[in-house]
C-alpha cells in the first residue's frame, strides 16, 4: 500500500496558469467521454493520457499516449489528472497524482473497499491545497438537479421515503466484462451501478441511513459477484429508502420516486449516450386532500421533459471551477463517496 506525502504549495501548479493541462488515465468508454468534454472547452488543453492499450487513443492523435500511468502523474506539465480505471488501481494512482502535486477527478466507485476511500481521503488531506472530486454524474442531470431545487425550497416538505429501481439488461458478454470479476470490481450491481441511486438517496435523503435490511443475489448470471441488490435503509428521522439494483431488468430501467409531506416528485428515465433508458422525465404534484366525500381525486401532475443531456460537460465544469477559483468541491465530494462506499457495504454486510 503506497504511503502519499504532502506536496508543497510552491511545486503544485501556478493557479493564474491558463488554460489548465489534463491527463486521463484509463482510454475506455467513460475516458473518452471526458477526453471529448475536456477538448471542447477553451480553459483546459487535453495533452495526455495513460492506458496499456495506446490503440484506446486513436481519436485524439495530438495528445501525448503513455502505458504507464507513473510517467503522467508525476509529469511537471500536467495540472489536473482525470482516473477513469477499473476499480482496483484507481485509488493507488488517485494516491500517487495527488502525492505530484494534481488536482485529480475519479470516476465512481472510488475503489473495492472502503479502506480504499479512506485512504484516498487521507491523502487528500495531506494535500489540502488540491481538489479531489468523485464522478457521480447522475447528479448533473437536469431532472435530478431541478428535482433538488424542488426539494430544498420546502414547496412540498420534508421527504418522507424514497423508492430507487435502477437495472439493465447485462448482455451477450455481460459474464466476461471487467465489471464482475471480483479482483478489478471488488463488488457486483450493487457496486457498479447501483451505488449512484445509493448517491441519490443520500443526496435527497442526507445520507445517515443507519438501519440497513438487504438481500443480495446472484440470480441467473454466471458469476462470482451479485446481479441483484435488494435493500431498505431507514435514517434515524425514520425516512425510509427503498432500493432495487438489477443485472436482469431485461431492458434498461431509471426510477427515483420521493415521497415528500405535500406531494411527490418522481424521476422516470435517465439520458444516456444510447437512450436505453428513455426518456429523462419530471413528474411533480401536489397532494389533494380537498375532497368532502372522503375520496381523493388524483392530483394535478406536472410532467417536465429533459431533451438534452450535459451533464458530463457540467460535471468537468464543475470540478474545473473549484481549480481555476481555489474553492471547496460541492458535489461528488470524498465524503460523498465515503457515504455512498458505507451504504454498499452496508447492504453487503446486511444481506439474508
Amino acid at each position: 500500500m503506497p504511503t502519499c506525502h504532502t506536496t508543497p504549495a510552491s511545486s503544485a501548479f501556478s493557479r493564474s496558469r491558463l488554460p489548465l493541462r489534463a491527463a486521463i488515465i484509463g482510454m475506455g468508454k467513460v475516458g473518452k467521454t471526458r477526453a471529448r468534454v475536456l477538448t471542447a472547452r477553451d480553459d483546459v488543453v487535453f495533452v495526455a493520457a495513460a492506458d496499456i492499450d495506446p490503440s484506446k487513443c486513436a481519436d485524439f492523435p495530438d495528445i501525448r499516449v503513455e502505458t504507464d500511468h507513473h510517467a503522467l502523474v508525476s509529469a511537471p506539465d500536467i495540472d489536473v489528472v482525470f482516473v477513469a480505471t477499473t476499480n482496483k488501481f484507481a485509488p493507488d494512482i488517485v494516491c500517487a497524482a495527488l502525492e505530484h502535486g494534481k488536482h485529480v477527478f475519479c470516476e465512481k466507485p472510488p475503489g473495492r473497499t472502503i479502506a480504499d476511500i479512506e485512504r484516498i481521503m487521507a491523502a487528500e488531506r495531506a494535500n489540502p491545497h488540491l481538489k479531489l472530486q468523485f464522478g457521480f454524474n447522475h447528479r448533473f442531470h437536469y431532472a435530478v438537479m431541478e428535482a433538488r431545487n424542488m426539494v430544498d425550497s420546502g414547496i412540498y416538505g420534508k421527504v418522507l421515503w424514497a423508492r430507487g429501481v435502477y437495472g439493465k439488461m447485462g448482455g451477450a458478454d455481460f459474464e466476461q466484462i471487467w465489471r464482475n470479476d471480483p479482483e478489478e470490481a471488488g463488488g457486483g450491481i450493487l457496486l457498479d451501478q447501483g451505488i449512484h441511486m445509493l448517491d441519490l438517496f443520500c443526496y435527497f435523503l442526507g445520507g445517515d441511513f443507519n438501519d440497513i435490511q438487504s438481500f443480495v443475489q446472484t440470480m441467473h448470471w454466471k458469476i462470482s459477484l451479485e446481479d441483484n441488490a435488494f435493500a431498505l435503509l431507514r435514517t434515524p428521522t425514520q425516512q425510509v429508502a427503498m432500493l432495487h439494483s438489477s443485472a436482469t431488468q431485461w431492458r434498461h430501467k431509471f426510477s427515483l420516486e420521493l415521497c415528500l409531506e405535500d406531494g411527490y416528485i418522481n424521476l422516470e428515465g435517465i439520458l444516456s449516450s444510447t437512450r436505453s433508458y428513455g426518456e429523462e422525465i419530471l413528474v411533480h404534484a401536489r397532494k389533494n386532500m380537498t375532497a368532502n366525500t372522503g375520496l381523493c381525486p388524483a392530483p394535478q401532475e406536472e410532467k417536465i421533459f429533459f431533451d438534452d443531456d450535459h451533464s458530463w460537460e457540467l460535471e468537468v465544469a464543475a470540478f474545473l471551477e473549484a481549480v481555476k477559483t481555489d474553492t471547496p468541491v460541492s458535489s461528488g465530494t470524498s465524503d460523498d463517496a465515503l457515504r455512498a462506499m458505507r451504504l454498499v457495504f452496508g447492504i453487503y454486510a446486511a444481506r439474508r
